[in-house]
């Protein structure tokens, strides 16, 4: 019966036409409403939930005036009722491309959803409620053959969002963080070439301005804001600086506005020689920053040292001849003061970009200097040292010498040795990977935070200075060290010693003032297990004096030095600022001077000299064979 009913309300309807005063949504759902038939379904409950459900269906169907109707109705034109809505969204780049006939391009339906179940959007089920906005533009701009078709310039929009400092807070329910339709707009969405978008350059501080006011209101204030605002297009907006779908918390360390990234940030502009002629601003003002104390701890990447944005000031830069500028004459000593507590007078006496030319007179003599003391030192040890092996090579083979076995490290001297050795090379290689952190060789440390590698520098420096304090307790206190100081003293044979040790290489003198003396060999193997007990003693020469000297007096260079860099505050306080640029430039040489005087000098003595190698194994063994002077034979007859 009801199959026989509804067959005869369907030949009905086709055999009696109804005309659109009569058709209401009942009429259209009794064909529509009904799975199976021959015409598009529309679920009723859903309609009726719609913001569509109170409306009839040939409001937008509204070329259907009559039942039954044409097999395929026009295309509804939302414009009917959202005129203005409309108007606004035909002006924007998705209107525009849909009416080119570009299907990839979004419409009414791709972002609000379809017409017969279409939300409002204070719905949380709607495609354009807040909470939805993300995943709704994804559906196009998380497609990367759809977005390599539109050839935008950001490929990876959604993705690249998701990892921003919006897109991380509002993925944890923060729905006040900003959504892709607070920058870009909803039907007013124009590329960022645009004038009309809420992205186009001079547009953004007021897009982001929406929601960060304290923020927008400061920036205008700027120098950056002003020349924005006199239509100067070069000036840095919030996306040149915070980037646009990359924007980062400060505190994370790939944020552009990280402490570590700002210098690098701002060089972009400052140090664009284009732009600095364009807009005739200093063309120097990078290189001379990394030529100061912050700009060395920066390139050693010290988090904490002053960047750009610590003098200058964030969204509130201003010029130095505006009163409220940071780096104005009137408020730099309050300025460094931030960092540097009590040391703010002393360095507005000081110099920032200031050109080298203008540096403090003594910095460009003490570098001179340097430069000319390390060529002349291993310049003279490269000298005598290739004059001495050549002239051991080129000698016909010696006659045995008669021996003896002497005691020249005691075990408390090679414990001072080894931690001296220590100390040593770990203060050298942390140092130089602290002044070239990008070197291949230094990357053994690289891994580490700067503050770790720095501090690794330091408490190796001071394991370096405590046994420096013990050594002179040593040398002071014990019998032992009074002889071996003693024994040290420069005295006027050295000299001379030098001079017939340099005849002797160059081929004037028979014999060397040196041989004879001591042999730098290894102790025979099996003693202490001889009956002859080793002698006291000996005495040092002047190679051994001129290398301890040497150390001694750039240990106390690098002490003093390193001592005025680690307690920089300190002084800045009581010293000119150019004090902490020569202490820096000092200890940097002393260091390339000790380590080419350990390699040159050194090195050769306890290794590459034909008499010892392949090594002197005194500072393992304490031992080593000395040759019988002739006057020691005679009153051994003697006796």
């Amino acid at each position: 019966m009801r199959r026989i009913l509804g067959v005869a309300v369907l030949w009905s309807f086709f055999s009696f036409p109804l005309h659109a005063d009569s058709l209401d949504n009942s009429t259209c759902l009794a064909c529509h409403g009904q799975k199976g038939a021959d015409a598009p379904f529309v679920d009723e409950n859903a309609f009726g939930r719609s913001i569509h459900g109170k409306n009839l269906c040939v409001s937008c169907h509204a070329d259907v005036v009559e039942v039954p109707h044409a097999r395929k109705p026009a295309p509804v034109s939302c414009a009917r009722c959202h005129r203005v809505e409309s108007q606004i969204y035909l002006n924007s780049d998705h209107g525009r491309a849909v009416a080119h006939g570009k299907t990839e391009a979004a419409s009414c339906k791709d972002c609000h959803g379809h017409s017969h179940t279409l939300l409002n959007s204070r719905d949380p089920k709607s495609p354009v409620n807040r909470r939805n906005i993300p995943a709704t533009c994804a559906h196009c701009h998380d497609n990367p053959e759809r977005m390599a078709r539109t050839h935008l310039t950001e490929r990876n929009p959604v993705g690249s969002y998701n990892h921003t400092v919006h897109g991380e807070a509002f993925a944890k329910g923060n729905l006040t963080a900003a959504v892709c339709s607070d920058c870009h707009g909803t039907h007013d969405l124009h590329g960022s070439l645009n004038p009309a978008s809420r992205v186009y350059k001079t547009k953004i501080p007021d897009t982001c301005g929406r929601c960060h006011q304290n923020v927008a209101s400061v920036y205008k204030e700027s120098i950056h804001g002003q020349a924005i605002s006199a239509g100067i297009k070069e000036a840095p907006v919030c996306t040149d600086c915070h980037g646009e779908h990359t924007i980062r918390s400060p505190k994370d360390p790939q944020s552009s506005v990280y402490a570590g990234a700002v210098t690098k940030t701002c060089s972009g502009c400052h140090a664009s020689e284009r732009l600095s002629l364009k807009l005739g601003l200093p063309t120097d003002r990078l290189k001379t920053y990394l030529d100061t104390y912050h700009g060395l701890a920066y390139q050693r990447g010290d988090l904490r040292v002053a960047n750009c944005a610590s003098c200058h000031g964030f969204h509130d830069v201003l010029p130095s001849s505006d009163p409220r500028s940071s780096i104005n004459p009137a408020n730099i000593a309050n300025t460094c003061g931030r960092c540097h507590p009590g040391a703010g007078q002393q360095l507005t006496r000081g110099y920032v970009h200031s050109p080298p030319t203008v540096k403090h007179w003594v910095l460009p003599l003490v570098k001179r200097f340097y430069l000319w003391l390390i060529a002349l030192v291993i310049g003279f040890m490269l000298l005598h040292n290739g004059l001495d092996l050549l002239r051991k090579m080129l000698d016909p083979p010696a006659p045995a010498p008669e021996e003896f076995i002497e005691v020249r490290l005691t075990v408390n001297e090679r414990w001072q040795h080894a931690l001296l050795m220590i100390s040593f090379c770990l203060l050298a290689y942390s140092g130089f990977a602290l002044k070239f952190p990008d070197a291949g060789w230094a990357q053994l440390l690289a891994p580490f935070a700067e503050e770790t590698r720095r501090s690794l520098h330091r408490w190796t420096a001071l394991v370096f200075c405590v046994l420096g304090f013990y050594h002179v307790l040593y040398l002071a206190v014990t019998r032992r060290g009074r002889i071996v100081f003693k024994s040290l003293l420069p005295v006027w044979h050295d000299a001379k010693a030098l001079g017939q040790q340099l005849a002797y290489s160059l081929g004037w003198r028979p014999d060397s003032p040196l041989r004879g003396q001591h042999g730098h060999a290894p102790a025979p193997e099996g003693w202490p297990g001889r009956k002859e007990p080793p002698k006291s003693h000996g005495t040092y020469h002047y190679p051994e004096k001129m290398e301890y000297w040497a150390l001694v007096w750039g240990s106390i260079v690098m002490v003093t030095t390193g001592a005025l860099l680690i307690f920089n505050n300190f002084t800045l306080k009581h010293f000119p600022a150019w004090i902490s640029d020569l202490a820096t430039m000092i200890h940097y040489y002393e260091a390339v001077l000790a380590c080419l005087a350990i390699l040159v000098w050194h090195f050769y003595l306890v290794i590459f000299d034909p008499k010892v190698y392949p090594m002197n194994w005194a500072w393992l063994t304490g031992l080593m064979r000395r040759r019988r002077k002739t006057h020691e034979k005679s009153e051994e007859k003697k006796s």
